[in-house]
C-alpha cells in the first residue's frame, strides 16, 4: 500500500513536472501589420508629401507637353487642306514624335515616382523590422507573423498582437 501511494505521488510529480517543463516551451505566436506600422509613422507624412510634390511637378511638366501637342494638332487639323503635301507629312511626324516624347516621359516619371518611393519608405522598414525584431527577442516570440503579407491565411485566436508593442519601440502612438 505504501509504494502504491509513493508510486501515484511520484507519478502525479512527474505529471506536474512535466506540464511545468512543457508550459515553459509553448510557442508563442504574435502577429503584426506592417502596413499599419507604417502609416503610423511620422516620416511616412513626409515621404508622401515629398511624393504627392514631385508627382505634381511631373503633371504640370506633362500637362505643358499636352497643351504643345493639342495646339500642334489643332493647328494641322485646321491647315492641312491647304498644306502642301511635304509640310504636311512634317507636321504628322511632329506629332508623332510629340505623342512619343510624352509616352516617354510617363515613363521616366512613373519610375523616378517609384525608385523615390521606395529609397524615402526603405528607412522606415528598416526601422520597424529592427522593432519587429528587437519586440520578438524581448517579448521571446517564436514567430512574428505579418498580416499585411497576403499568403497569411489564418492567424490562431491565441496569437499575441504585438503592433502595440512595436508602436511603443517605435515610440508612436
Amino acid at each position: 500500500m505504501m509504494t502504491k501511494k509513493f508510486f501515484y505521488s511520484l507519478s502525479a510529480l512527474f505529471l506536474l513536472f512535466c506540464t511545468a517543463v512543457a508550459a515553459q516551451n509553448t510557442p508563442v505566436i504574435a502577429y503584426v501589420n506592417t502596413a499599419e506600422l507604417i502609416d503610423a509613422v511620422p516620416e511616412k507624412a513626409q515621404a508622401t508629401e515629398k511624393l504627392t510634390s514631385l508627382s505634381e511637378s511631373y503633371k504640370a511638366e506633362l500637362q505643358l507637353l499636352q497643351n504643345e501637342y493639342n495646339k500642334k494638332y489643332s493647328d494641322f487639323i485646321t491647315y492641312q487642306t491647304s498644306l502642301a503635301e511635304n509640310i504636311k507629312l512634317r507636321r504628322m511626324q511632329e506629332l508623332t514624335n510629340l505623342e512619343n516624347q510624352m509616352q516617354e516621359f510617363i515613363k521616366i516619371a512613373q519610375k523616378d515616382i517609384e525608385e523615390q518611393e521606395k529609397i524615402l519608405l526603405e528607412p522606415i522598414r528598416q526601422r520597424i523590422k529592427e522593432a519587429i525584431n528587437a519586440v520578438g527577442i524581448e517579448q521571446n516570440f517564436t514567430v512574428i507573423y505579418d498580416i499585411s503579407d497576403p499568403s497569411i491565411a489564418f492567424i490562431t485566436p491565441s496569437a499575441v498582437d504585438a503592433n502595440p508593442l512595436v508602436k511603443a519601440k517605435l515610440r508612436i502612438r
